[in-house]
């Protein structure tokens, strides 16, 4: 497949981010701030959104590493840099969105430096940033 610069990356959607799994990454993380997994705290701060629970930010960021995988594959992300202007909250549908803003071979790979968001069709762009991506193919073949 040819690329070039200006190309967009297929969009990846998370129909609704789950708040079931914000409790379960809570856990996991052993992170005890209430906002991930607590309606009525998020609720009492009065910051305008309502009983709805804040995703952490690497669950966010992973929905812009699912959509490089899905695009480029497993393995293909060589570096990434993100902003979190805005949250996201539990109930949302997001899209994780890029283009290709360059293109450049190095050490034998191609390639592709992008930019990426995360949005949301009323609040816009709630997570954004740049990543190479190697859009060179794996080698093949049996290991020796």
């Amino acid at each position: 497949m040819k690329h070039r610069v200006g190309d967009p990356i297929p969009e990846w959607v998370m129909e609704h981010v789950s708040s079931e799994r914000m409790r379960t990454m809570a856990a996991i993380l052993r992170d005890p701030n209430p906002l991930h997994w607590d309606r009525q705290a998020v609720a009492a701060l009065k910051l305008g959104l309502g009983e709805r629970t804040i995703n952490q930010g690497p669950l966010g960021l992973g929905y812009m590493v699912n959509m490089l995988h899905a695009w480029a594959g497993p393995g293909c992300i060589r570096s990434m840099v993100t902003r979190f202007p805005q949250v996201v909250l539990d109930g949302e549908r997001v899209i994780a969105r890029g283009t290709i803003t360059a293109l450049r071979e190095s050490g034998g790979e191609l390639l592709a430096e992008c930019s990426i968001s995360l949005e949301h069709a009323q609040r816009g762009v709630l997570l954004e940033g740049e990543a190479t991506v190697s859009l060179t193919a794996p080698a093949t073949g049996s290991p020796a």
